[in-house]
């Protein structure tokens, strides 16, 4: 029987999404909001029940990776302070996490994005299958025939799953094309400007027929004036946008097999005042939907 896949999840993009989807009238005994971890976990176990991974990774990283805002000063710098009500609970999602029998991995100087496609790629490369559970789309740039990106829902419950032909279908290029697409589009979230006078189906267009934001400059008397003159007036810039939208490789070791401790992550649940989700857990695995 083959084992499953590893499970790479990108917890700050849970945590956030379930602390403002969910009241903050979910509270421990101590009357602190508990809703973030309890909604991130919701959609962990969700993934878990579908698709039987061998072992869990929570990824944390640094909210801005220094290198990134050195190539562009606007990177992320629009993005508010961390809400005091969140912060609990995520102090407490190591100790949480590990209770289930969950890696928990950080990286002081890269991003939560890097890890889950470094946890990704060492999966892949000993013979094994990845999913990558997030709601931040540049994540796309992993899919492969190895590594499979579970995007979350916007609004209603469960994930949209994202393998390389789902990317083209959505964006008209190859994953491998994604931060050459989010370096001329531009991605608001991340505080990227991308090329000016480029939007979504041009960088689109310029991708299918170039191959590279590299070519595309390199090739751009080509283009209508408009566009030529955005590639190459914004050249050294493009490149820059489009190394912060790229992976960085970071050194993980593979995480061995582990199945979810259910009798420890009930007691942690319990522990923090989740007495339904404690409930759950202390029956065991959920049967797929």
């Amino acid at each position: 029987m083959s084992r499953g896949p590893l499970l790479a999840f990108d917890a700050p993009s849970l945590l956030y999404r379930a602390f403002y989807a969910l009241p903050d009238s979910i509270t421990d005994g101590e009357k602190h909001p508990v809703n973030a971890l309890l909604g991130a976990t919701n959609l962990v176990l969700f993934a878990l029940a579908e698709h039987r991974p061998r072992a869990v990774v929570a990824c944390f990283g640094h909210e801005a990776a220094h290198y990134r805002v050195e190539l562009h000063s606007g990177y992320h710098a629009d993005r508010p302070e961390m809400p005091s009500e969140l912060e609990w609970q995520w102090e407490r999602t190591r100790e949480f996490w590990e209770a289930f029998g969950w890696t928990v991995a950080h990286s002081d100087t890269l991003e939560a994005d890097d890890l889950l496609g470094a946890y990704a790629t060492v999966e892949a490369d000993a013979g094994g299958t990845a999913l990558i559970l997030t709601g931040d789309r540049d994540m796309y740039q992993c899919a492969s025939d190895d590594v499979t990106v579970l995007y979350v829902k916007t609004g209603t419950r469960g994930f949209e799953t994202v393998d390389p032909d789902e990317v083209v279908k959505r964006y008209g290029i190859p994953p491998a094309a994604v931060p050459d697409f989010i370096a001329l589009r531009g991605d608001p979230s991340d505080g990227i400007p991308g090329a000016p006078g480029i939007g979504e189906k041009t960088a689109a267009d310029l991708l299918r027929r170039h191959g590279s934001l590299g070519a595309a400059i390199l090739a751009a008397d080509e283009e209508k004036p408009r566009v030529a003159s955005s590639l190459r007036d914004h050249a050294d810039v493009l490149a820059a946008y489009k190394q912060m939208a790229t992976l960085q490789p970071v050194a993980v070791t593979r995480p061995p097999d582990a199945e979810t401790d259910w009798e420890s992550a009930s007691e942690a649940a319990r522990s923090l005042g989740m007495k339904r989700l404690a409930e759950r857990l202390a029956k065991g695995p959920e049967p797929p939907e």
